[in-house]
């Protein structure tokens, strides 16, 4: 039997972007399902409205009010399955946080989300940013995505490969509106290789033990527990509370550049940040940047420039998304200027 949709109109969504600004949605409905979002697609394509699929809200810059139907899945349900190779698989619906889950498949003693752990949104929104923290990528542990492509009208299982994954990128981030991801899948054990090289986090793990983290007394899932530990720590103690202060989490994506471009850099500035890629590039860290350009701590009226991490622009209250708009423009003007570097934003922007 079919459920009718409750379908509210004139929305705000205050509530549902953790930047907190206070846009409204024309129509609004929340789905349970994959039945309801086929009934809800079918809706707006009777109405001639445009859909937008909104996940946590964590990572998306609403600068005004939105014309047409805003979706929200509320499945946070997670099946787990052994499969015959010993592995675990994971099907996790696209509303469950993100966190969340890290925590859950932690208690199941599997291990290799540890590193993303604290990281706001929903488990669906997960792979369209290809959310990655301290060394690891959501690609490396995805399994699949489930997902309907609304071009062709069709259910579709995407593996990694399909995805196009790139730096805080996907092909669900290049075709908005193309595909509606309802779980994602993941395929874990209790013996993946810890990842602790990645800046500080190391560094703090030694500090929270007294001998390596990879000691062979420790097992892999100790390890991973720790890990996750440690990352709720640091990120606690550099990023806001959305709760408390409204923010997208790190605001710009860290710059890539060639090797030569970097050298001349680090004679200029001999303290500069940065990470060898696998290609003989560069990635250098935006916040570093940002810092060295005096604009840690910036304010602009009701948003500003976070006082302890200059990655993050927040918002204090009453702004609005063109507020931030502003600020993030004149951040990566003035980057331009003196780094010759072009900082790209990472939140989705409406």
């Amino acid at each position: 039997m079919t459920t009718a949709l409750t379908v509210q109109h004139d929305v705000c969504l205050k509530a549902h972007n953790t930047l907190g600004f206070a846009v409204n949605a024309e129509h609004f409905v929340a789905v349970a399902d994959e039945s309801e979002l086929e009934q809800a697609i079918a809706l707006a394509d009777e109405n001639d409205w445009t859909v937008f699929l909104l996940g946590g809200g964590s990572n998306v810059v609403l600068t005004q009010n939105l014309t047409g139907l805003v979706i929200q899945i509320t499945d946070t349900s997670a099946q787990y399955e052994s499969m015959p190779n010993g592995n675990t698989l994971i099907s996790v619906g696209a509303g469950k946080p993100w966190h969340e889950l890290v925590l859950e498949t932690l208690d199941h003693d599997l291990t290799g989300l540890e590193n993303l752990s604290l990281i706001p949104g929903s488990t669906g929104a997960a792979p369209v940013q290809n959310i990655g923290a301290y060394g690891v990528e959501l690609e490396s542990r995805l399994h699949s995505v489930r997902a309907y492509h609304r071009p062709s009208a069709t259910w579709q299982t995407l593996n990694p490969s399909d995805c196009a994954f790139g730096y805080r990128d996907s092909i669900f981030k290049r075709n908005p509106g193309h595909y509606f991801i309802t779980r994602v899948m993941f395929e874990l054990n209790d013996h993946i290789a810890p990842v602790t090289h990645y800046g500080g986090l190391e560094k703090a793990l030694l500090e929270a033990v007294s001998t390596s983290p990879t000691n062979a007394q420790m097992t892999p899932v100790q390890q991973a527990k720790l890990i996750s530990q440690t990352v709720i720590g640091i990120r606690q103690s550099k990023l806001p509370d959305p709760a408390v202060l409204g923010n997208a989490g790190s605001f710009f994506k860290n710059p890539v550049v060639s090797s030569d471009h970097a050298s001349r850099l680090r004679v200029r500035y001999p303290s500069l940040v940065s990470y060898p890629q696998p290609d003989g590039r560069e990635k250098l860290a935006a916040g570093w940047l940002i810092d060295e350009s005096g604009l840690r701590g910036t304010v602009a009226g009701p948003v500003g420039v976070h006082k302890d991490q200059a990655l993050v622009l927040v918002h204090f209250g009453e702004g609005s998304g063109q507020d931030l708009m502003a600020l993030a423009q004149r951040v990566i003007t003035l980057i331009q200027a003196n780094f010759d570097v072009t900082l790209e934003i990472e939140p989705i922007v409406l």
